[in-house]
Order: C-alpha cells, then sequence, then structure tokens
C-alpha cells in the first residue's frame, strides 16, 4: 500500500504513533520473550518471513508456515513448512507459542488454537494476536475477524486459561489508520495532495482515542493464554504437508 510507503520516511516516533498496532504487537513480542527462561522452546505458528525471530536469540525458536501468505515473501528462514491445522511435533514439545495476525487466514482457528494448545507443555504461555476492523489481505486466504468474545470461546475451547485480551487502540486510532489507507486509492499523480489532506487528522485523531474507554472500535487484539490441564478433543485431522530442514 501507499501509505507503506511513505511510513519509512517517518521519523521512528512518528512511525510508531501512527502505525500503533504494529508497534504494540513488537511491544508485546518483546515482553513475551524476555519472560521466558533462557533455552526455552518458542513456536512460531504462522512465522512468515520470521520478522519476530530477533527477540529469542536466547531462545529455540521455530518458525512454521503454510507459506501461502504473500506472494513475494521470503520462506527461506523457515525451520518447516507445515498446516497449521496438523503440526508436525510431538505433544507438549513447546514451552511457548505466539500467532500474530495469522489467525485469520486459516479455515478452522479452533482446530488450529487446539493444535498450538496440543504442542504445549502444560503452563505453557501462549501470544495470540488476532484483527477486528482490518482490509482484506492475503488473498484469497482470509477468513476471519475477531469479537474479544470470540477469542475468549476459542481459547478456552482449546484448554486455555489465565486469558487477557487487550484491545489495540479505540475509534480514533482506527480512524486515523482508515485514513491513511485511503491513500491507496489515489493516483500518483494525486497522492501528495491527498496526503496533505489525510495525514494530518491521521496524526491528531489518536490523540482522542482516551475517550473511547470501551474499545468496541478496534484493530484488533492482544492476547495472552496459558495452557492448562488435558488437551480437549474433537480437532479434526487434515492432510499434513510438511518441508522440515534438516
Amino acid at each position: 500500500m501507499r501509505y507503506a510507503t511513505l511510513q519509512r520516511f517517518l521519523p521512528l516516533f512518528f512511525r510508531n504513533y501512527v502505525l500503533d498496532f504494529e508497534a504494540s504487537i513488537e511491544r508485546a513480542v518483546s515482553a513475551f520473550a524476555a519472560a521466558l527462561p533462557k533455552g526455552a522452546r518458542v513456536l512460531d505458528a504462522g512465522a512468515g518471513e520470521g520478522q519476530y525471530n530477533g527477540f529469542f536469540r536466547d531462545h529455540r525458536y521455530i518458525g512454521v508456515d503454510f507459506a501461502l501468505g504473500d506472494a513475494n515473501w521470503d520462506y527461506s528462514s523457515l525451520d518447516a513448512v507445515a498446516d497449521l491445522h496438523a503440526l508436525p511435533f510431538r505433544d507438549e514439545c513447546f514451552d511457548a507459542c505466539f500467532n500474530i495476525v495469522t489467525l485469520e487466514h486459516v479455515r478452522e482457528p479452533a482446530c488450529v488454537l487446539k493444535e498450538i494448545a496440543r504442542t504445549l507443555r502444560r503452563g505453557g504461555r501462549l501470544l495470540l494476536v488476532v484483527p477486528q476492523d482490518w482490509e482484506v489481505h492475503q488473498s484469497p486466504h482470509d477468513y476471519f475477524r475477531f469479537t474479544r468474545y470470540g477469542v475468549r470461546y476459542l481459547l478456552g475451547n482449546a484448554g486455555f486459561t489465565d486469558i487477557e485480551i487487550q484491545p489495540a487502540g479505540g475509534f480514533f486510532r482506527l480512524l486515523a489508520r482508515r485514513l491513511l489507507n485511503g491513500l491507496q486509492f489515489f493516483p500518483p499523480v494525486l497522492l501528495l495532495p491527498a496526503a496533505l489532506f489525510l495525514v494530518p487528522p491521521a496524526l491528531v485523531l489518536p490523540l482522542f482515542d482516551f475517550l473511547d474507554r470501551d474499545r468496541n472500535f478496534t484493530l484488533g487484539y492482544i492476547c495472552t493464554a496459558t495452557r492448562f490441564g488435558i488437551q480437549p478433543l474433537g480437532c479434526f485431522q487434515t492432510s499434513l504437508s510438511v518441508q522440515a530442514k534438516t
């Protein structure tokens, strides 16, 4: 998207200010990694290009993806190419797992969460980030959006407890992001005047986000949970496709 090109010219402070969802995700991943003991086995379920693996240099990081995301992505750093509906790992072999804006791209999100729970040891931690109000992306593999209630239901059914769900901003941050999204509809000749019209309010609107106390308007949710008890049954098995590194 064209506004993504413009953001490269913004100072770090403004980039994090405008792209608060991405900045919030990075902070959550950093805190998640810092809370894990050195040497912990960590599964990145839906790793894509492995953009978060640098946070886990002191851990045994395993990146897995089905490699069906953006066509121009480089999947060469993955440890395994596999279907998240049927992970190629034994039960309770990971200490932690994170799944970042990936659950909307799987056809059976409940099954994927149960598979993640299966591979986590009891007491293992999960960091999950899901979108609520987001444009269609990575077509045609874009199936769902999630409310906080839907996420809690899915996590509880998958065998997780200690569930915490935090909205990533409210109405005014959402509106600011949508104004920036609007830049993609303008031809290059009109991009500069469009930016002069849309970017200033996009910078001001987040200042009013405190007014949305309920945060029912949000880009998405950052969730943490703990794998607890006996892994529930009922997750169907798909045909497994795995290409692991040797």
